[in-house]
């Protein structure tokens, strides 16, 4: 892994199966010490105010689904993509549901089924990960092959 990737054991920081670590956090708690993130990826019903750094917002209310489903799940490939060799986060409001259904369908991406990856969420980042029965749908809809990965096949 490249030293532009986040510290093992930094706060509110996941190791997804690969060995590519995600920070997830709450937007209600303070920016954690230490580096930034090379990417954000917003999931909010609002646009959120822009950070000094590259981020992304995928229109995402809390305890829903986010507005446009396969763009959100092009973004949250592209920042699975980046997170080998970038520090990137996700983050909502409370970092919890949304935070962790976004972190269970990027280990879905690495292969895990959607059971296995809601339960490794609740397991290594947040007990409470993935908080509606809705959101465990939207995980297994990262398995469809009809979202095209925007780097191509």
């Amino acid at each position: 892994m490249s030293s532009d990737v986040w510290e093992s054991g930094a706060p509110g920081v996941l190791r997804l199966p690969s060995g590519r670590m995600v920070r997830g956090r709450g937007l209600r708690y303070d920016l954690p010490a230490g580096r930034t993130p090379a990417l954000t990826v917003h999931l909010t019903g609002r646009r959120p105010p822009e950070p000094s750094w590259e981020s992304l917002w995928i229109p995402w209310r809390d305890f829903w689904l986010p507005t446009d489903p396969d763009t959100a799940l092009r973004t949250l490939r592209l920042a699975h993509r980046r997170a080998a060799s970038e520090r990137v986060e996700v983050c909502c409001g409370g970092g919890v549901g949304r935070t962790g259904t976004a972190l269970s369908a990027m280990c879905v991406l690495e292969g895990l089924n959607p059971e296995e990856a809601v339960a490794w969420v609740r397991e290594k980042y947040h007990a409470r990960a993935v908080e509606v029965p809705w959101q465990r749908r939207f995980i297994r809809r990262a398995l469809a092959p009809r979202v095209p990965d925007p780097q191509g096949p």
